[in-house]
């Protein structure tokens, strides 16, 4: 019997699979327990639509992503902090402050999709990557200006 796994089943499926089982361990405890339904048109014509449904999404998510990046790269974001002889900086500029900052020209992101390995503890313009989708990396420009 060809069922349509609802949720992942340990050593037989995972959700949205179709595959053919005994018919007693479909009725008796897959169907029973409403972890997978019998394998009809409609409903493997509604598993088709609900793929293609995740896909229009993830795809509208990617270039979402990419029109963020594109408008990233044009963009430089400029950081007041102290600093001493040599244009070193009393502490750091750390990721939560650049957050914060794109966060004041209404550019919301996560400080953790800033992938700063080091604190910026110069003066001057650093380039930054930011991973803001797991296929679009963008680069914005922080620059730190001495405050007087």
């Amino acid at each position: 019997m060809k069922v349509v796994f609802l949720q992942d089943v340990k050593g037989q499926g995972k959700k949205g699979e179709i595959k053919e089982v005994s018919e007693g361990y479909a009725h008796n405890f897959l169907i029973a327990k409403g972890l997978a339904s019998p394998a009809t048109k409609g409903t493997v014509t509604q598993l088709d639509n609900q793929k293609k449904a995740e896909q229009r999404k993830k795809d509208q998510e990617k270039a979402d992503a990419e029109a963020l990046g594109a408008k990233l790269g044009e963009l430089t974001i400029q950081i007041k902090a102290k600093a001493g002889e040599g244009g070193r900086l009393f502490g750091a500029i750390t990721n939560k402050q650049i957050a914060e900052a794109l966060e004041k020209i209404s550019i919301k992101i996560d400080k953790r999709k800033l992938v700063l390995e080091d604190p910026i503890r110069t003066l001057g313009v650093t380039q930054i990557p930011v991973k803001l989708h797991p296929q679009v990396t963008a680069s914005l420009n922080v620059q730190v200006l001495e405050e007087k």
